[in-house]
């Protein structure tokens, strides 16, 4: 008798997640429904993650409907004709059912212009605007464009995209994270937020203007702050090429980047990740971002080991070998979605 067992694939269970997704806003569950979820969130950690992750990124969409609600004849329309974007988040018809509910709610609160983009976990992304900017979107980020005459504001929600945009002095690019704002000054520029919601600018071309604070909720209310006196923004910094920022609440952190540097941090949107000599620490939370599966360093003497090298972000596995063939490790799959590194 046959002893493998066969696993579920990562689509699978990212079908499941999205119909219990959309069961539960379709009006709950029943008590046997929400024991029959409770059991399933028990079989796999790769349940639970998929399920957690979906909930993220239908709340933050939801937050979108805090915008003034439009008359639904003139929405519905587009609604109709414009392709949602998260939909590729989903591999089959059941998931397409939870993308044609959010995306009809959604549709129906927002303003004419604005649009939704989307990746999922080791995903990229590239999209351009109808100004002619470029967009490219990273791991796990979502993101919202509004184009309108006055301005264009892009709201990153989650994750970490790369500008490269069309200048028009007369219609302000305003991307905004958190509690910042990065105004472009002709320039090509990268935004990550990060879990804590601390925020990094990179600037690899031309110059960004970066306000704090109450800019950014001057610019999601359709009023472009300018960080003059009288302004709410609370500080200014501007920023050129080979500078990067880092804004951890009040706290600022202005870095020289050199050109080699850059290279390495925006190697993402050819699909790598570059290492030069980082400790395993810091690596580790680096890969994590293009896996669903959690990674544990055994210990800070595994965890100060160094790394170097240009990794396939769609190549993990390939990335664990290379660690065992060049460092005193081991890796082990521990459980289904947790990988261990040991010493050895």
């Amino acid at each position: 008798m046959s002893d493998i067992v066969r696993l579920k694939t990562q689509t699978q269970i990212d079908n499941e997640a999205a119909v219990w997704t959309w069961r539960l806003d379709c009006g709950g569950l029943t008590d046997a429904e929400r024991g029959e979820l409770a059991a399933w969130l028990r079989q796999d950690a790769r349940h639970r993650r998929a399920f957690d992750e979906l909930g993220r990124t239908w709340s933050a969409l939801e937050r979108l409907r805090e915008r003034p609600q439009q008359r639904r004849s003139e929405v519905l329309a587009p609604a109709v004709r414009r392709r949602f974007e998260l939909r590729r988040y989903f591999a089959s018809a059941a998931a397409a059912l939870l993308v044609l509910a959010l995306g009809a709610s959604l549709y129906l609160a927002r303003p004419a212009g604005t649009e939704v983009f989307a990746t999922t976990v080791g995903q990229q992304r590239h999209v351009k605007l109808a100004d002619g900017s470029q967009i490219t979107l990273n791991t796990n980020t979502l993101l919202t464009v509004s184009l309108t005459p006055a301005q264009r504001l892009i709201e990153l929600r989650r994750g970490e995209a790369h500008f490269e945009v069309t200048h028009d002095a007369a219609r302000p690019f305003l991307v905004h994270a958190g509690d910042t704002l990065i105004r472009d000054l002709g320039t090509q520029f990268e935004v990550r937020m990060h879990p804590d919601h601390d925020v990094d600018v990179l600037v690899n071309e031309g110059r960004v203007e970066v306000e704090g604070a109450g800019a950014a909720a001057a610019a999601a209310n359709g009023r472009a702050g300018s960080g003059g006196e009288g302004s709410d923004s609370g500080w200014v910094r501007a920023l050129t090429a080979g500078e990067q920022l880092r804004v951890a609440g009040p706290h600022l952190q202005l870095m020289s980047v050199s050109p080699q540097q850059i290279d390495d941090e925006l190697a993402w949107r050819e699909g790598a990740l570059v290492f030069a000599g980082q400790p395993l620490s810091q690596a580790i939370p680096e890969v994590e971002r293009y896996t669903r599966a959690r990674i544990v360093l055994a210990g800070p003497a595994v965890g100060a080991l160094r790394v170097s090298g240009r990794f396939r972000t769609n190549d993990v596995a390939g990335f664990f070998q290379a660690l065992q063939e060049a460092l005193p490790v081991r890796v082990t799959r521990t459980a289904p979605g947790l990988v261990t590194i040991t010493a050895r």
